[in-house]
């Protein structure tokens, strides 16, 4: 399966997490964000974002990940809590997603988007075993902000 993430330049040309904490880890949880379609993943950025710049030259990442099932856990919007898309539910979406990072049962964890529900991102446990086996990035692809997204 193919996962998509927009960085800058100088973030595009490696699998690497940042280890800062966002709504599903904890600081120094080494999670790396990709969303199921490079227009979400378009998405989520703005909305995380407090402005861009378009100067900056962004590039989206094709990131392959083994189809193995047994490599994927999915959190289904019934198991979560009623304020999961605001700032206050981070606690609990940060907890669960802490419990899977330590767990490392899986390698990836399909979450609902904040952004649309019923649209997928996809957490990469980048410390998890089949890291350097399971993941790879394909290729970046040069990334034009269409203007009217500025507005």
């Amino acid at each position: 399966m193919e996962v998509f993430r927009l960085a800058t330049a100088t973030f595009s040309k490696k699998l690497a997490a940042s280890g800062v904490a966002n709504r599903w880890n904890l600081e120094g949880q080494q999670v790396l964000y990709t969303a199921g379609s490079r227009s979400l993943s378009t998405l989520e950025l703005i909305v995380h974002r407090s402005s861009l710049k378009p100067a900056i030259p962004f590039f989206m990442m094709v990131i392959s990940l083994a189809d193995d099932d047994h490599l994927y856990r999915q959190v289904k919007l019934k198991d979560l809590p009623a304020n999961w898309r605001t700032l206050s539910g981070y606690n609990s979406l940060q907890n669960m997603g802490s419990s899977w990072y330590n767990l490392q049962e899986t390698l990836v964890l399909k979450v609902p988007s904040a952004v649309i529900p019923y649209e997928y991102n996809y957490l990469i446990n980048a410390e998890h075993p089949d890291f350097k086996k399971k993941v790879h990035l394909v290729r970046t692809e040069p990334y034009f902000w269409d203007e009217r997204l500025m507005k």
